[in-house]
C-alpha cells in the first residue's frame, strides 16, 4: 500500500495545549508522523510518496472563504498584536452573543472561527495543514485512478474541523476535501467512516443535508467525552441528507468486543449505500493506552479492524486521525492497514 506524507506536515510543532485546567505538553506532535513512518519502513508496507499540490480550489469547496482568509493570515495579525507564541481562543460568541458582525481584534477572530480552547495555532499551522490536505487529497486520487487502497498519513488531522472552525487539534477537514474532491472528479458515491476514539462532528456538520456523501462514526459517548455537543444516535440527516448520518455512541470502557457489533453495523450500512469509495478516518486513539482515550483495545485489535474493512471490498482511503500513546501509534496503524492488505 502507497502512503503519502509531506515533510512541511512537521512544521506544525506546537508545545503546549490547555487540558484539565492546566498548561500542559502538546500530544498533537510530529513525533506522531515519525514513528508511523518508521514503522511503515520497518514493516515494509510500501513506497512513501511526497502529495500533488492541489491548490486552494479543493479546500474552498468545503471550507468558508472568510476562515480560509483568517487561517491565511493569522500569524501576520498576531505579531501585529506584540505577540510571538502560539496562540490559543478565550472567548467565543455563544448563545445571546452576535455572530454576524466579525471583530477587527485577533482575540475575537480566534474565538469566533474555533470550537475549543486546547488547539493551538503557531506560525506554520496553516502551512501544515494545507500539506495535510495535499495528503489526504493525493491519496484520494491514487485509489481513483486504480490502486486498492492508499493511506494519507494526514498530520495534523481534519475530523473536527467544520466549514468555518477550527478544534480538536484540527484545522481543515482532510476526509470532507478527499470526499468532495472525489465528488467533483465523477465518483457518484462516497462513504466516509470515522472510527477515532472521538466523534467527527466538522465531517458530520458539512455533509449532513447531502445524500452522496454517507457519513459514520464509531466513537465514545458524547455525553461523557469531547467533542461533547455532537454524535448522538438520533443525529441521522437532515433534508435531503435524512437517514445519510448514522452514530455509534459507545460508552467509556469499550473493548474489542464491546466495538464490534457497532462496527459491524456500520459495515451492513457502507454495503447498503454501496459506495465506489470509502475513506476511513482512522484515528489510534481507541488503544488502551492512549492519553486522552477511554476505550481499550489491544494493539492486535487494530489488525482485526483492517480485516474487517478490507471485507467490504471497496476501493479505500485511509487518513489518519488521533491517537497520542505515540511509542505504540506505528504499530497500531500499521497493524490496521497490514490487515487490510491481508484480508
Amino acid at each position: 500500500m502507497k502512503t503519502v506524507f509531506s515533510s512541511r506536515q512537521f512544521d506544525h510543532d506546537p508545545k503546549q495545549e490547555i487540558c484539565d485546567g492546566e498548561l500542559k505538553p502538546a500530544v498533537e506532535i510530529p513525533e506522531r508522523a515519525r514513528i508511523v513512518l518508521r514503522t511503515i519502513e520497518e514493516r515494509g508496507l510500501g513506497e512513501v510518496m511526497e502529495p500533488e499540490d492541489f491548490g486552494l480550489r479543493p479546500l474552498q469547496r468545503v471550507h468558508d472563504p472568510e476562515y480560509l482568509n483568517f487561517m491565511e493570515s493569522f500569524w501576520s495579525h498576531w505579531t501585529a498584536a506584540g505577540r510571538s507564541k502560539e496562540a490559543f481562543p478565550f472567548v467565543w460568541p455563544v448563545r445571546t452573543l452576535r455572530t454576524d458582525v466579525a471583530p477587527n481584534h485577533i482575540d475575537g477572530l480566534l474565538g469566533r472561527y474555533s470550537m475549543d480552547a486546547g488547539t493551538p495555532l503557531g506560525e506554520h499551522t496553516f502551512a501544515a495543514a494545507k500539506a495535510s490536505a495535499n495528503t489526504a487529497l493525493t491519496a484520494a486520487k491514487l485509489v481513483k485512478d486504480g490502486e486498492t487502497a492508499a493511506f494519507g498519513l494526514c498530520r495534523p488531522p481534519g475530523h473536527h474541523s467544520g466549514r468555518d472552525f477550527f478544534g480538536g487539534y484540527c484545522f481543515l477537514n482532510n476526509a470532507a476535501i478527499a470526499a468532495q474532491w472525489l465528488r467533483d472528479n465523477g465518483t457518484d458515491r462516497v462513504a466516509i467512516l470515522d472510527v477515532d476514539y472521538h466523534h467527527g462532528n466538522g465531517t458530520q456538520s458539512i455533509f449532513y443535508d447531502r445524500s452522496d456523501v454517507l457519513f459514520l462514526s464509531l466513537h465514545s459517548d458524547p455525553m461523557q467525552e469531547y467533542p461533547y455537543f455532537l454524535g448522538h444516535e438520533d443525529e441521522t440527516g437532515e433534508n435531503a441528507g435524512t437517514g445519510f448520518n448514522r452514530n455509534w455512541p459507545l460508552p467509556l470502557g469499550t473493548d474489542w468486543d464491546g466495538y464490534a457489533p457497532a462496527l459491524e453495523d456500520a459495515c451492513r450500512w457502507v454495503q447498503v449505500f454501496k459506495p465506489d469509495i470509502l475513506i476511513v478516518s482512522l484515528g489510534m486513539d481507541c488503544f488502551e493506552n492512549d492519553p486522552i482515550s477511554g476505550f481499550k483495545f489491544k494493539s492486535d485489535d487494530f489488525t482485526k479492524l483492517g480485516q474487517r474493512l478490507s471485507a467490504l471490498d471497496v476501493p479505500t482511503v485511509f487518513l489518519m486521525e488521533g491517537g497520542y500513546a505515540v511509542d505504540a501509534l506505528g504499530t497500531n496503524c500499521v497493524n490496521v492497514l497490514e490487515g487490510f492488505e491481508a484480508g
